[in-house]
């Protein structure tokens, strides 16, 4: 199925059991909470501690940039709502598509509305999240 016929719950699963798939050949136990009703998609254990993951899609933003969205958006008998993930979540496992990349943000890092991810600038701003320090290389942030 190509990208431009996919729904937003059709990438959303994609993303969801790419992610799953790469944790476990990384080595993580993986679970899957039963239903729809908890914030997070997957609980990761690391020998130690539960991590509960929320997982998005990245998209390019602009030149050198990606975006993912750090709030949840639905509408409820005809009314829109946005939540954040703060105490909800401990991390976003984030997809970018384009690249098949995979980040680790901890939810203490993330903005709450829309995060940016930069892989190039011409400026060292202490503000920009450089997407290689979140890039997933198969361990977990300590």
């Amino acid at each position: 199925m190509s990208a431009e016929s996919a729904n937003s719950k059709q990438v959303g699963d994609e993303t969801e059991a790419r992610i799953l798939s790469e944790l476990v050949a990384a080595g993580y136990s993986v679970s899957v909470p039963f239903g729809d009703n908890d914030k997070y998609d997957l609980i990761v254990d690391d020998g130690e501690t539960l991590h509960r993951v929320q997982c998005k899609t990245a998209w390019a933003n602009k030149p050198e940039t990606i975006r993912f969205n750090t709030h949840s958006q639905t509408t409820r008998e005809g009314t829109y709502h946005e939540q954040t993930y703060q105490n909800e979540v401990d991390a976003f496992a984030v997809r970018y598509p384009e690249t098949e990349s995979l980040y680790w943000v901890d939810i203490s890092e993330a903005t709450e509305q829309k995060m940016e991810l930069r892989f190039n600038a011409e400026i060292d701003h202490p503000n920009i999240n450089w997407a290689s320090d979140f890039e997933f290389d198969g361990e977990l942030p300590q």
